[in-house]
Order: C-alpha cells, then structure tokens, then sequence
C-alpha cells in the first residue's frame, strides 16, 4: 500500500515521461525485451497513478492536501525547451526530448511534499533514494560509455540527468546523515 508519504503529483510527470519517452513502441521494434519493458514502464506507472486516485483503500492513503506542487507549471517550460533545443526536430524526437527534460524536475513535487510534511517514513525515504541513485548511477555509465565508446556525445541527456542528480543533492545529504547517525530520516522546515 502506498503511504502519505507518496506525491501523486510525482507519479503523475513519471507517467507522462514515459508515455512520451516511448512513443517508438507503435513505429520502430527494437525487440521482445525492449518492447515488454516499455510496457511494463507505461503500465506500472499509469497504474500507480490509478491506484492513488481511485483505488478505495490506497487512496485513503493519500494527503492531498500535502501535495499542493503546482506540477502542471513544469510541463509547458520542458515542452518548450524540447521544441528548442533537440536533436532533430521530429515529433518523436522533440517528445524524446521532452520527456528527459520532464524526468529531471519530475521529482519536485516529491521532495516539496516531503519537506512539507517532514515526516518521512522508511519506505518513502527509500523509494526517494533509490529513484536517485538511479539516476547517478546512469551517470556514472555516461562516463564509462564516453571513454570507452567512440563518438559517445549525448549532451541534451547528460545535462537533464545532472540536473536531475543535483535535484536529489539535498535531499542525499539528509539520507545519508540520518543513516550515519542511525536516526529517523527529517528534512528541514
């Protein structure tokens, strides 16, 4: 079950990141594998979305009032720095785009939600880690990939996953103090 802890909002952008980021499941197969996991992605995050918004019990769970992130504000400034700044000015392309710019401020309403309620339990703050080790950890292959493969320039992903990365610093520093001193997670007011 869902805790409190949770933004809807957060959920919300993560599935509008995917449901632009793969776009090519309709016009370019790739594969079974790649195919089955875009779907995965797609499904698992509308459902997580459902499940907060209609679900009777998870949705008891939920403190909207909480999660007041303006999230909508982040998705017209993404739209058009992807119309902008692209690749190559396709609609799959510019949606690619989109959706990595998306994904680098998709977890403020998280983050806010948590400073707002200050009351992180394990799970949340947990969730919240790993969504942001994952991503430094894609970093670390960029780096890897850069000097061991040819020509491997990707800029428009490599600045959108560094602001991503720096988005979770603060909330890091937090995590790994409160390890350290093996006390409850807090963020400040």
């Amino acid at each position: 079950m869902l805790h409190s802890g949770v933004s809807l909002k957060t959920q919300e952008l993560y599935a509008l990141v995917f449901a632009t980021r793969y776009l090519d499941i309709f016009t370019d197969f790739i594969s079974i594998y790649n195919t089955v996991m875009k779907l995965i992605f797609l499904g698992s995050s509308f459902s997580i979305v459902w499940y907060i918004r209609r679900h009777k019990i998870v949705r008891r769970s939920y403190d909207k009032d909480q999660d007041t992130f303006r999230h909508y504000f982040l998705v017209l400034p993404c739209l058009v720095l992807a119309v902008l700044i692209n690749h190559k000015f396709t609609f799959k392309e510019v949606m690619w785009t989109f959706s990595l710019y998306l994904e680098a401020v998709a977890i403020l309403p998280q983050l806010v939600l948590l400073q707002r309620t200050r009351n992180i339990d394990n799970l949340t703050g947990q969730y919240v880690f790993l969504l942001g080790a994952y991503r430094a950890l894609y970093i670390l292959n960029w780096i890897y990939r850069h000097f061991t493969e040819p020509h491997y320039v990707h800029w428009i992903t490599w600045i959108a996953g560094i602001v991503q990365t720096l988005l979770y610093a603060d909330f890091f520093y937090y995590y790994f103090q409160s390890w350290k001193n093996n006390e409850k997670l807090q963020l400040p007011a």
